[in-house]
């Protein structure tokens, strides 16, 4: 799930919080709290995938009401299963290793149960959900593609849910966008020959022991070497006081100047585009080309200084 520009930004947002904290903000507070927060995804992701199974538990509660009715329809005597039967959704109710994580992380809508019946409402009142049942025998691909549309469409853009996951997470759009790419991205990798003791998770990290390296390292060298970055800063900045570059801007490019001094084997460039990618979705329009500037020369000076080392892949320079 986590790629290592995600954890920029979760380092980048610490970093924030701990600079505007003032002189007493305790480090391993701030490290644990991101952490915690990298946790928290995880559980979105649950919960995104959980909205499958509780949607085709809504259709059911539906049509058992319509048979209980004192004068049922043949419609409602004779219901389409197609919703029901969908062959996506046994594999996700059979799987073991999913139905064991949201046990153990107590992912349940009971609470926000209502919420979810109204999205219901919308997809099966959709042309979408009308031409998936026009026919009624159940394709595998079929049925993935149906669930994959209805949670793209009418899920991951409903305002409500987003509202419900804004309050379990501060940062929950960025942690949103990452839990609805996953959840779509493990539907997907599905196949009809899937068994329930099959993993189909996809693990928080790609590699949890160099990753948690980066992002704590990253973390604790921008802090201990900030001062020292100011001033390289100040150094390129000279129309410039320190103080009026953007807060934002200014811990992008000390997160950057960390990665060029003491990470050997990230190259150059990537460690530029990521600043400059971070910077479009967090600072100002015309800071992307203000960053690129500064840390191109400081790169340069640094590098000619002799205090830039790159090592294995640190040396590719495209």
């Amino acid at each position: 799930m986590l790629n290592r520009r995600y954890i920029r930004v979760k380092v980048f947002q610490a970093l924030y919080a701990f600079f505007e904290s003032g002189e007493d903000a305790d480090i391993l507070t701030f490290e644990k709290n991101i952490f915690k927060s990298i946790d928290k995804i995880y559980d979105l992701y649950l919960y995104l995938l959980l909205t499958v199974l509780e949607f085709r538990q809504i259709a059911e509660e539906i049509i058992e009401t319509r048979k209980n009715k004192f004068f049922p329809t043949e419609e409602d005597l004779n219901p389409n299963l197609k919703f029901i039967n969908n062959k996506v959704i046994d594999i996700l109710f059979n799987n073991q290793q999913f139905l064991r994580a949201i046990e153990q992380r107590k992912i349940n809508w009971s609470n926000d149960r209502e919420e979810l019946k109204k999205i219901w409402k919308e997809i099966a009142q959709s042309d979408d959900y009308k031409k998936y049942m026009s026919n009624r025998e159940n394709d595998f691909e079929e049925d993935k593609s149906f669930l994959i549309k209805i949670l793209k469409k009418y899920l991951f853009t409903n305002e409500l849910i987003q509202f419900l996951f804004e309050e379990r997470s501060i940062y929950w759009e960025d942690d949103y966008a990452l839990a609805a790419v996953s959840t779509v991205k493990t539907i997907r990798q599905l196949s009809e020959n899937t068994m329930p003791h099959d993993n189909i998770l996809l693990p928080l990290y790609k590699d949890q022991e160099d990753d948690t390296d980066f992002l704590k390292s990253l973390f604790r060298t921008t802090i201990k070497h900030s001062k020292e970055f100011e001033q390289l800063i100040a150094s390129k900045t000279q129309n410039w006081e320190i103080d009026r570059i953007a807060v934002i801007d200014k811990i992008l490019m000390e997160m950057a100047l960390a990665e060029m001094l003491y990470f050997p084997n990230i190259p150059y460039k990537v460690t530029i585009n990521e600043y400059i990618e971070l910077s479009k979705h967090y600072s100002t329009p015309k800071s992307r080309i203000f960053i690129n500037g500064i840390l191109d020369k400081l790169y340069y000076t640094l590098k000619n200084e002799g205090k830039i080392k790159k090592a294995g892949r640190g040396l590719i320079d495209k």
